[in-house]
């Protein structure tokens, strides 16, 4: 069935998708010992890149050792084993697609059970309200620890390339540190990495800056924007035009838009001042405006599973059409969507008032088909959200000891 969902997209650095579908990341949280990928995330990366799609981008990899967002976080820093990096690339090309490994700084996002640092760019911490002591309580940055870190993401995106990644996607969306420093609600900063959004955008621009410059002209190089934070008075639509016309004169080959953060989780549907309550393709007139002026190829992800929403979404203008929890539930979906067919399963929606909770328990639901798939059997979208949630709980409190133990025998000092 001809469609331009499966015609091929050449990228500024002479890379060609083969076709308009990519997986966006989602978070696996399936690290194995020593934070690096195990065999699990290797059978389910092979899933995915046997169900057609053109762009598989991993989970959000951890620049920082002591900085993760999940203790079953996968690292990649200087001191990681690269042999097992090697294997999930291959995993990723196995179909013949390309594979961008999603790298990424929590910042303040990080659980207040967690060894390490909590780091942001001010001393704002995240606002859940009697959610808000699962979080810890982040330190305003350095000037040379916002050095460091510009540095590591280099270090990471050079290390990506020598693995046999395909390209990276740096993450500035969804709350995490290059997010919190755009948002003028977290960062309150007086010198050049605050005030206006050309001091806010700094540190995400370096880091562009040097990535490129550690990696080869043929590594296809990326950034997961949020369209918007969907917040009052936080980063919004025009700011994300700006930024992305500040990205452009550095040789970033596509722009993924997405929106939301844990305190507004639209990501999920869930936005806390209900500006997008779509039930697919969320941040779509939003994308619309953007695509409008943008300089740069465009990516949307936010909830699209059928067909004919992809359709409409590149009809708009968008590049590519980005999908999370419709391959956590139907890996093979643009295979299916090929031969004119749609998935079968839905997740089960999760109705919880709390938001919080129900961004959670969604996220858990989500992972709990990922590691079904990882084991090779078929995912279960109807399980109960409150089961995939305790089940998830559960896992997390075996990873945090392993995490642990593992960064103390690394040398580093779990300190706050």
């Amino acid at each position: 069935m001809s469609s331009e969902l499966f015609t091929p997209l050449p990228l500024r650095s002479g890379q060609v998708l083969r076709n308009r579908i990519a997986k966006a990341a989602m978070e696996e949280n399936m690290a194995g010992d020593g934070q690096v990928p195990d065999g699990e995330l290797l059978k389910l990366y092979r899933r995915w890149a046997a169900g057609g799609a053109g762009l598989l981008i991993t989970g959000n990899v951890m620049v920082h050792a002591e900085a993760l967002t999940g203790p079953a976080g996968v690292v990649l820093d200087e001191a990681a084993p690269l042999a097992p990096f090697a294997e999930w690339a291959k995993a990723g090309n196995s179909g013949g697609g390309a594979i961008w490994m999603q790298i990424n700084h929590p910042g303040r996002q990080i659980g207040s059970d967690m060894p390490g640092v909590v780091w942001g760019p001010s001393d704002v911490g995240v606002d859940l309200g009697k959610h808000s002591r699962r979080f810890g309580r982040p330190t305003a940055m350095t000037p040379e620890q916002i050095d460091a870190t510009v540095t590591r993401y280099a270090v990471t995106a050079h290390r990506v390339e020598k693995a046999g990644f395909d390209g990276v996607e740096v993450h500035a969306a969804h709350g995490y540190l290059l997010s919190q420093f755009l948002s003028p609600l977290v960062n309150k900063r007086t010198d050049r990495w605050g005030g206006s959004l050309e001091n806010r955008a700094r540190m995400l621009l370096d880091i562009v800056r040097a990535v490129r410059g550690a990696v080869s002209p043929s590594f296809a190089v990326a950034v997961k924007l949020n369209s918007a934070d969907f917040q009052r008075g936080g980063f919004d639509a025009d700011d994300a035009r700006q930024v992305i016309g500040m990205l452009e004169p550095l040789g970033v080959d596509l722009v993924e838009l997405s929106g939301g953060s844990y305190e507004s989780p639209a990501m999920s549907g869930r936005a806390a001042d209900s500006r997008t309550q779509a039930r697919e393709a969320y941040f779509l007139d939003l994308a619309k405006d953007l695509v409008r002026t943008s300089p740069v190829p465009l990516m949307l992800t936010g909830g699209i599973t059928r067909r004919a929403t992809a359709e409409k979404v590149l009809t708009s203008g968008v590049a590519i059409v980005g999908m999370g929890t419709a391959l956590a539930v139907t890996p093979d979906l643009p295979d299916l969507w090929r031969g004119g067919r749609e998935a079968e399963r839905r997740l089960r929606p999760v109705t919880w008032s709390d938001k919080a909770l129900a961004s959670a328990a969604g996220m858990a639901q989500v992972r709990h088909q990922m590691r079904r798939i990882a084991r090779g059997s078929a995912p279960t979208p109807n399980t109960h959200p409150a089961l995939a949630l305790l089940v998830e709980r559960r896992k997390q409190r075996r990873a945090l000891r392993r995490y642990r133990s593992w960064l103390s025998e690394a040398g580093n000092t779990p300190a706050r």
